[in-house]
């Protein structure tokens, strides 16, 4: 990656872009299952425009973060050291994780939180081929009745929510697009 690359690609205008990010991952995070836009970040391939914007805007010098499989590039090392200072870590420390589903198998090596503290979890950013309201139903806390969003292997997620309140939280990116799963909603396949 050449020096232009690295340093390029943040926030345009920085307090105004990440105010939005911030706003549109609170929103998909309160509203499980709700697909939004987020913008303003331009990372490195193979990094998605919306994991790298959520990247942007959550992630700090004091904020481990664990890249899996084809994530894990000097690109976007350099990139996301440049642009948040952000450590990268060990899948058992990691604050975030970002890479595909199956590079983040198995769930069970990340942090779940404890007892005295579930905010001690991790949050993995999981990179997605597409992104569609239909799949699997959602319950739960911020859902009006039901909501309804593709997901990948069901029982596994299920499985996390069962832990609540441990557990970890999702974001699903692909592409512009995020939608985010906390660990309180419930989930059932379709059909």
């Amino acid at each position: 990656m050449d020096a232009q690359s690295q340093f390029s690609g943040g926030f345009q205008n920085a307090p105004i872009d990440a105010a939005h990010a911030f706003r549109t991952a609170m929103t998909v995070m309160a509203r499980p299952g709700e697909i939004r836009r987020i913008t303003g970040g331009q990372p490195p391939a193979p990094l998605s425009l919306a994991a790298g914007s959520l990247l942007l805007t959550l992630c700090d010098p004091d904020t481990g973060v664990f890249l899996a499989g084809a994530i894990d590039t000097d690109a976007v090392r350099q990139w996301l050291t440049f642009h948040t200072g952000a450590p990268f870590v060990t899948a058992d420390q990691a604050d975030f994780a970002v890479g595909t589903w199956h590079s983040l198998a198995p769930l069970g090596q990340f942090r779940i939180g404890t007892a005295e503290y579930p905010d001690r979890s991790a949050t993995l950013i999981v990179e997605c081929e597409d992104l569609r309201p239909a799949g699997s139903v959602l319950t739960g806390p911020g859902i009006r009745d039901t909501a309804h969003l593709s997901l990948p292997d069901v029982p596994a997620l299920q499985a996390n929510a069962a832990r609540y309140p441990l557990g970890c939280d999702f974001f699903f990116t692909s592409g512009d697009k995020i939608a985010a799963l906390p660990r309180s909603t419930q989930i059932r396949a379709e059909g």
